[in-house]
């Protein structure tokens, strides 16, 4: 196993140090933020001024903590004593071996940092475990498992997060030789996700994610989940009226579980007409669509902001907003179309998320054109591509749908990195959502790809029916037009449906 590294340079080792594991642990304080390259860019959030008021990023923070406070009592026989305070984690990886793994186990261990302190808890420590796979046991193997142990106890720290997702029995048989809580990667997604979920189908989706996940993990033995035995069983010695399988309290948790997940799939099953309704008037009316989709933090809604001036909620978080947001806009010739802001991808996203969220995730499959924003100031961006695409490709119908690749932050980003994926990907566009560098260019790239109507129509609308020429000029191509004596002549493209309905009230041309 080995420490992160402070700098690019620096060794890793195991703390096989001979000064001891608490001298290692003051050295190593808060070493896996030490250096940029985080999922989380560094520093507080930066606005723009196209971001709005961010109400509700006031709103989120409203709650703060004041330092110097503290009134702990070092003598606590006569009160009952209670702490509030971070959680203090020490994180957890592995990697196969060589070069490019460890790099890649180390990009991987600081987006988990990002993902902690998102969370609301303080990051001590970073240990890397060179290993072919996961010990079934105790996943790192009783040996290093151990060593933790006196890591944890010396830099004080109450919570272990592993970088990967723990069996049930892993988890239990590691809190064991750790004495600490231990956490997985898929339990602090989820736990970020229910924090910042705030509609009601948010909410319902993250906690049928959750209970998915704690249905196999229940655990405990004790009294209250002691077996029930029928007759003079044991030391149980329930005698008459308890013969019989009985049922533990175990099952009842689950049976109950199952009860709650049922009842959550039917209320997001019962959601889905709304959407549906609200997506089937926006093709009625013949609205072009544009979802943006991309790895967490990397600028969506910013992007979202930039284009619309919508004023919606950016944070230098990671799954700062989960709910979609859908805005409209307009072209440079005055088509309407718009654009929907979904939920971030991460890598190995909770597989029960992607259940979850699959309603939601269909808008992208319905999408006329996908914006693929990327951090190109990310030390891995074709890393956070390949996450997003693997998730995007379990999507029906995405295969169709056309793809801009919008490379943000190109203000603080490496020009090579950017050129290195110009090449690499076919459509590409580099902007800055904070800077407005590129915005104006791929506002224009948009209009060029959306879909443009292809029906011809040569016809005089009657001034009665001047709602169809306001729709001509909201969602057709207008070669002509023209005022004459029985109603205005429109020339120019529409699609079918509002073709015909031109066709059903043109009068013959004079």
């Amino acid at each position: 196993m080995t420490h992160v590294p402070t700098e690019p340079d620096a060794p890793a080792t195991w703390p096989d140090d001979p000064r001891g594991a608490q001298a290692i642990a003051n050295d190593v304080v808060a070493r896996v933020l030490a250096r940029a390259g985080t999922a989380r860019s560094e520093g507080e959030t930066v606005h723009a001024e196209h971001d709005g008021d961010q109400l509700d990023l006031e709103e989120r923070s409203a709650l703060r903590r004041v330092a110097g406070l503290s009134t702990e009592l070092e003598d606590v026989t006569e009160v009952e004593y209670r702490q509030l305070r971070l959680e203090k984690v020490v994180l957890v990886g592995l990697y196969a071996g060589g070069e490019a793994a460890s790099r890649e186990a180390e990009v991987s261990l600081r987006e988990l940092a990002a993902l902690a302190e998102t969370a609301g808890s303080e990051v001590l420590d970073g240990l890397l475990q060179r290993r072919q796979k996961p010990d079934p046991g105790t996943y790192l193997g009783s040996g290093k498992a151990a060593e933790l142990a006196g890591i944890v106890r010396d830099a004080g720290a109450d919570t272990v997060v592993v970088d990967g997702e723990l069996a049930p029995s892993q988890r239990r048989a590691l809190e064991d030789v750790i004495k600490v809580k231990v956490v997985d990667r898929t339990a602090l997604i989820l736990d970020i996700f229910a924090q910042h979920a705030k509609s009601k189908e948010g909410k319902a989706q993250v906690e049928l994610a959750q209970l998915e996940y704690l249905l196999p993990r229940l655990r405990g033995w004790g009294e209250s989940m002691s077996r029930q035995a029928g007759g003079q069983v044991g030391g149980a010695g329930a005698g008459m009226g308890s013969r019989g399988p009985g049922e533990t309290k175990i099952e009842l948790d689950r049976r109950r579980i199952r009860n709650r997940m049922a009842k959550l799939r039917r209320e997001i099953a019962a959601m889905k007409p709304a959407r549906e309704t609200k997506r089937l008037s926006r093709k009625r009316n013949a609205i072009p669509a544009v979802t943006i989709a991309g790895y967490t933090n990397a600028g969506k809604s910013s992007l979202l902001n930039a284009l619309t001036g919508t004023g919606v909620l950016v944070e230098n978080a990671l799954f700062a907003t989960l709910d979609p947001t859908v805005r409209r806009s307009r072209t440079e010739d005055g088509r309407v179309y718009t654009l929907a802001d979904t939920v971030g991808f991460v890598r190995h996203l909770p597989h029960q998320l992607v259940e979850a969220f699959r309603s939601t995730l269909e808008e992208v499959g319905d999408a006329d054109l996908l914006l693929h924003v990327v951090d190109a100031s990310h030390p891995d961006p074709e890393g956070q591509i390949a996450a997003v695409r693997e998730v995007l490709g379990e999507i029906p119908g995405i295969g169709d749908v056309r793809e801009i690749v919008v490379l943000n932050k190109a203000d603080v980003a490496d020009p090579k990195v950017v050129g290195r994926i110009q090449r690499r990907e076919r459509n590409t566009a580099v902007v800055s959502a904070h800077s407005g560098e590129g915005i104006a260019e791929l506002r224009a790239r948009i209009a060029a790809d959306l879909p443009r109507p292809g029906v011809q129509v040569d016809v005089v609308v009657p001034y009665s029916r001047g709602d169809l020429v306001h729709r001509v000029h909201q969602h057709g191509d207008i070669d002509h037009t023209e005022h004459v004596a029985t109603g205005t002549l429109v020339r120019g493209r529409v699609d079918e449906q509002l073709a015909a309905e031109l066709n059903r009230a043109a009068l013959p041309a004079s």
